[in-house]
């Protein structure tokens, strides 16, 4: 994104540049609960681009590397000279420290996980959260540490593990903290930025999604002008909320896809149909390709090649479709902020490929249409508040993520229509128990992989050689990382007591307990 975006150029603005860290995505959406606007940025970016986008304050992400390597990333010059606020969180720390004339150390004992800080001073950023004198929580996660601060820092709070673990220049507005603010696990460190971005920065708390939503509406009227817009609808959350916005702006000039391939959860594809024509009042095209897919499917064992037939077919439908209605000027897509955000390697090298995302799985050149992404500046918890802002309901705006290849991707193996409908009701009751118990909102993803085994089994007095499933349930913010949601044991009994007793052709249930990483959330 080589531009500040649209709507953006209304509100006070933050620059985030990225490291490499794996949670600076966090600190954005921090940033972003409080009201202010920020992107991510490589850290490579060139000093015109960081003053045409005119921040009003720099955050530097924590990342890798050791800022003691030679080849080491560090800021772009602009930072410092500047004049702006910064704040430099971990290796962001480390690397102003150096470039302002301190001094790093590797050869000290790590420090990860949950740690604690002595509170020994005051600064702006700890006004009104942290008392002088207090013992604060803090998520630590690095190695190397400060040994020499720079002129004109003071200390403001230390761990066992990091004598500088916050430090401060009041004077130029720069602070740095070793610990990550932006992880749950620093029970004030949302709270700490927001004196950053607010009372440092002086930044307004305008980013709203009732500013979003006109903002966005006015937007898509000036790209679209009279032209015909079509949207591949898939019936999860981004889609549908782009189309529900799409519709606001542009009204009959909007007419969205659905490809339905047969590999949807039990009662989704008759939900999405109705939701769309009857309560919004859009027009919808409604293709019913599953014998198509499943046919195709046929034989089909490895999990790349599954995605990618399906990804095929998908284009080619979609485009039989879009002919039948005499083509179009605009393709709308679901693209999300975090499909766009350019990215650095593990090691702190140069900005790499941006991920390219399409809800239909990739468009032929030759179908000639313009894009319209107007959830490219969102990430998925603001895509949710956007659908709630438009009335959508919330089995739509609150329903899990879905792959894109449906069920297909949670049927190791072989998938027939008779695996899919087995799997449909196995997930039913397995989502209507979690329902019952409360426990939906509190789930990141849940679901249940249909296994390419077979187990003995024993009902009533007769012996069953049956199929296996997997439950699969898992906590995370943005799918980078999850972890096993801790079911009790009755829950589990109760839910593998249904499955087995209603779903004929499943006669074993379990739980998967792993983690990503090391494993991925779903299955294939």
């Amino acid at each position: 994104m080589n531009d500040p975006a649209p709507s953006a150029a209304r509100h006070d603005r933050i620059l985030i540049l990225d490291f490499g860290s794996q949670v600076t995505q966090l600190i954005a959406r921090r940033l972003r609960e409080a009201g202010v606007y920020c992107e991510i940025w490589p850290f490579t970016a060139s000093n015109d681009r960081i003053r045409e986008f005119a921040p009003k304050g720099i955050i530097l992400s924590g990342g890798p590397a050791s800022v003691t390597e030679g080849a080491s990333p560090r800021a772009p010059d602009f930072v410092f000279e500047s004049g702006l606020p910064v704040l430099g969180i971990c290796y962001g720390q480390q690397t102003m420290a150096t470039q302002l004339g301190g001094l790093v150390e590797g050869g000290h004992p790590a420090e990860f996980g949950r740690a604690h800080v002595d509170v020994i001073g005051e600064c702006a950023i700890t006004q009104g959260i942290w008392a002088k004198g207090a013992r604060e929580q803090v998520w630590m996660s690095h190695g190397d540490r400060i040994t020499r601060l720079p002129q004109g820092f003071r200390v403001v709070a230390s761990s066992e593990g990091a004598p500088y673990a916050l430090i401060a220049d009041d004077a130029r507005h720069y602070y740095g903290t070793m610990f990550h603010p932006e992880v749950v696990h620093t029970p004030h460190g949302g709270a700490l930025l927001k004196n950053f971005t607010q009372l440092v920065c002086g930044c307004r708390d305008d980013w709203t999604m009732g500013a979003f939503r006109a903002e966005a509406i006015a937007r898509i009227r000036a790209q679209v002008g009279t032209g015909r817009v079509i949207c591949g609808l898939s019936g999860g959350v981004d889609s549908s909320v782009a189309a529900v916005l799409l519709h606001e702006a542009i009204g009959d000039q909007l007419t969205c896809i659905y490809v339905d391939h047969g590999l949807m959860r039990a009662g989704e594809s008759a939900q999405v149909v109705k939701t769309f024509r009857d309560r919004f009042n859009i027009r919808l095209v409604h293709r019913d390709a599953s014998e198509l897919f499943l046919g195709q499917l046929s034989g089909v064992t490895d999990p790349e090649v599954k995605r990618k037939t399906i990804g095929r077919l998908f284009i080619e439908v979609f485009e039989e479709e879009q002919q039948k209605l005499g083509g179009a000027d605009f393709l709308a897509q679901g693209t999300l902020y975090p499909d766009v955000i350019e990215s650095v390697s593990a090691t702190g090298g140069p900005s790499v490929t941006i991920k390219s995302h399409h809800n239909v799985g990739g468009l032929p050149a030759h179908m000639r249409m313009q894009l319209v992404e107007p959830l490219r500046d969102l990430f998925k918890d603001e895509v949710r508040v956007l659908g709630r802002e438009l009335g959508m309901p919330e089995e739509i705006v609150g329903r899990h993520p879905f792959p894109g290849p449906g069920l297909a991707i949670r049927i190791p193996g072989e998938v027939t229509r008779e695996k899919a409908d087995i799997l449909r009701r196995a997930d039913t009751i397995y989502l209507e128990e979690i329902r019952n118990a409360g426990l939906y909102d509190a789930i990141w993803q849940a679901f249940t992989v249909l296994l390419p085994v077979r187990t003995v089994g024993v009902m009533g007095d007769g012996r069953t050689y049956d199929s296996a499933c997997a439950l699969r349930a898992v906590t995370s913010t943005d799918g980078m990382t999850a972890d096993v949601y801790p079911f009790d044991i009755g829950f589990l009994t109760r839910v593998a007591n249904r499955i087995v007793n209603e779903v004929r052709g499943i006669n074993r249930v379990t739980y998967d307990i792993t983690s990503k990483p090391p494993g991925t959330i779903e299955w294939e």
